[in-house]
């Protein structure tokens, strides 16, 4: 069993750890258009940050539009707003929402303030930045390790409980294997750890990807008064990624405690105004999951007729088992194609984000070549 102990983070070193995409600081040129500064550069498949490029949705970008003129202004009125169209979706009080300025704010200020009681349960591979965040700062962390199908090893988490633990972070389904949790030893789990006394946290930032989103959530057992936290995200289905603004569902408590430990305050007009117009945006979100799931299943085409395997995937990328990740990596990036290296020790498995439905063709298209180099 793994022990107790700080471990390297699964990120290259010498970049920015601030989000989801690692990049180096970059020269730009000061002239250049505003829009040109974020994005893909020019002639770049962009298949790196598990970003969702079909949105922010036309009703987000009217809205953007709309309220360009209220940036002045804090935005209280509308995170009052959007809270209660929050609560009034998962049938709990707004006094249970948390808005943050995404949902990393959010998980890293639960991080600090569970922390602060005892260690923290999380498995050794997953979205780590605010468990790395939260041990800079002192907080106490076990890493369990995988499963041998590259899940979460649930028995082996429910063997680390005790009373010294405050808090199991999990993510469903996980980034970067994009595998979803069984929903039934989930549940198991989820009572284990309530015995124990401990608080659950799980995060959700791709649950409305997934196959079966109600039936894999936890959110009702918020509903219910157990000791659950569940985060959201606009960053993932609703394309929002640059907009910064998510969400946890649980108790009064818990809502009030993480707030204390929260920078931000009010949001951002931006944001908070989009997030309002396209939350109920059903036609958006069923065209944003349906280009979603046909850039997966390009993927998936590729990587059968390169020989190779990978993880079955309930999110917007694909963790595929290679010869090695980095020298994949570098091949692509030789061909304008940019992906993810390897994380940590599994330098045996490649992230592919779904981009642009042309751009995953490009990837698709390059990945047999690569590989037949390769091996």
């Amino acid at each position: 069993m793994m022990q107790d102990k700080k471990r390297a983070p699964a990120r290259a070193p010498g970049l920015v750890q601030g989000g989801a995409v690692n990049v180096p600081f970059l020269q730009t040129d000061r002239d250049a258009p505003v829009a040109s500064l974020f994005g893909p550069l020019p002639g770049q498949a962009r298949l790196v940050g598990n970003e969702n490029p079909f949105g922010p949705a036309p009703s987000a970008l009217k809205a953007l539009a709309e309220t360009a003129g209220s940036g002045c202004y804090y935005a209280d009125r509308g995170v009052f707003h959007l809270t209660s169209m929050i609560a009034e979706r998962h049938g709990v009080t707004p006094a249970q929402v948390v808005l943050g300025a995404g949902s990393t704010e959010i998980l890293c200020a639960t991080a600090l303030a569970w922390g602060q009681k005892g260690s923290i349960i999380c498995p050794s591979l997953f979205w780590d930045a605010p468990i790395l965040f939260a041990e800079r700062k002192g907080v106490a962390c076990i890493y369990v390790p995988l499963a041998a199908d590259m899940n979460f090893d649930l028995d082996g988490m429910a063997g680390r409980l005790s009373e010294d633990v405050s808090l199991v972070h999990l993510v469903n389904p996980n980034n970067p294997t994009g595998m979803a949790l069984d929903n039934a030893a989930l549940r198991t789990f989820a009572r284990t750890v309530a015995q124990n006394g401990t608080t659950l946290l799980v995060d959700e930032a791709y649950n409305e990807l997934s196959d079966q989103p109600e039936e894999s959530s936890l959110v009702d057992l918020v509903r219910a008064g157990e000791d659950v936290i569940v985060t959201r995200t606009f960053s993932k289905i609703y394309g929002m990624a640059g907009l910064r603004v998510g969400y946890a569902l649980t108790s009064e408590e818990n809502a009030a405690r993480i707030r204390s430990y929260m920078t931000s305050f009010g949001g951002n007009v931006a944001g908070i105004s989009a997030a309002i117009a396209c939350y109920n945006d059903q036609a958006f979100l069923a065209a944003s999951l349906a280009s979603i799931r046909e850039g997966r299943e390009m993927i998936l085409d590729a990587v059968a007729r390169a020989g190779l395997t990978a993880l079955p995937s309930q999110t917007n990328f694909v963790f595929v088992k290679v010869p090695d990740a980095d020298a994949l990596d570098r091949a692509m990036r030789e061909r304008n194609i940019v992906i993810r290296g390897a994380f940590g020790e599994w330098t045996q498995y490649s992230r592919v984000s779904v981009g642009h439905l042309h751009d995953v063709a490009r990837y698709a298209e390059a990945l047999p070549n690569i590989i037949e180099l390769m091996v």
